[in-house]
């Protein structure tokens, strides 16, 4: 579930930036507004048939409201903004340093053990990913860009010691649904006011809906499902390490489009960052992955 999460996460800094390119009267809160439109329109329809579709309870609800509140509004709205000043490749190395923040977070807010096994494999695989750096082609960008993205890396932190409190009273499907309804309430009124007079300028081109579709159905649902899975399963520190993966899968699918090239350098990287991932799932006997 993790690894079908860190691709749909990967691919999707690489379909933000296309759109970009290829629609020039997109804008951030636009683009936003329309996955989350297209991933609650999938969901909700689908939950309501199949009679799963959890009610919150009251005592939950602040923490629905807080976890759509990180993700996906201040974080997508940060992420976005960085993909939109910087190469899709340098925005998702950047978001890949985030299992380096988690942990401590974990310890700060429930006194989470941090364990030796983690710690290497944390500082293996963003090794792998500063080679990936090196070894990557015009991997620029601006201070600005540089900022929003780090931005999205604290959120990214916030949200997931705010997901422990729910994960295992929810299914993960119930949750993402909720999360991206929520945001999209979060977001209309933002996108309308903003940007609104723009949505008659859009091609609606076919590429531009199956960009959108993509990103909305793989990138903004089944990865968030994905993910949530994870984290019930591994705990908040191990299953985020997976997203040091992320640029992996981002310069996998810019080289299949002919965005980027590999290199030797581009190739350790990977290596090494899968051998992070790998080594940071190992656990000491006696302990879970959940606070």
């Amino acid at each position: 579930m993790l690894v079908l999460s860190t691709i749909f996460w990967g691919i999707s800094f690489i379909m933000t930036k296309e759109l970009f390119l290829s629609e020039e009267h997109i804008t951030v809160t636009i683009l936003i507004t329309l996955r989350l439109a297209i991933a609650s329109l999938v969901m909700v329809p689908v939950l309501l048939l199949t009679g799963h579709m959890e009610r919150v309870r009251k005592e939950d609800l602040k923490w629905f409201l807080l976890l759509a509140l990180c993700e996906p509004f201040i974080y997508n709205l940060c992420e976005t903004s960085g993909v939109q000043l910087v190469s899709g490749s340098l925005a998702s190395v950047i978001v890949a340093t985030i299992p380096l923040f988690v942990p401590f977070g974990m310890w700060l807010g429930y006194r989470k053990r941090i364990h030796l096994p983690l710690l290497i494999g944390v500082v293996l695989s963003l090794v792998g990913v500063a080679i990936m750096l090196i070894g990557g082609d015009g991997l620029t960008g601006n201070a600005k860009g540089l900022l929003f993205l780090s931005g999205a890396v604290f959120i990214a932190v916030v949200y997931t010691l705010i997901l422990v409190k729910i994960v295992d009273h929810y299914n993960s499907v119930t949750i993402t649904t909720y999360q991206n309804l929520i945001g999209l309430i979060y977001y209309l009124p933002l996108m309308l006011l903003t940007d609104g007079s723009r949505l008659s300028l859009l091609s609606w081109s076919p590429k531009m809906l199956l960009l959108l579709l993509t990103l909305g159905i793989c990138c903004s649902t089944l990865a968030y499902v994905f993910y949530n899975i994870g984290v019930r399963r591994l705990g908040a520190s191990e299953a985020c390490i997976f997203n040091n993966a992320i640029p992996v899968f981002s310069l996998i699918a810019a080289v299949l489009i002919g965005q980027e090239t590999f290199s030797w350098l581009k190739v350790a990287g990977i290596v090494i960052v899968i051998s992070g991932v790998a080594i940071a799932q190992y656990q000491p006997r006696g302990t879970s992955g959940n606070p």
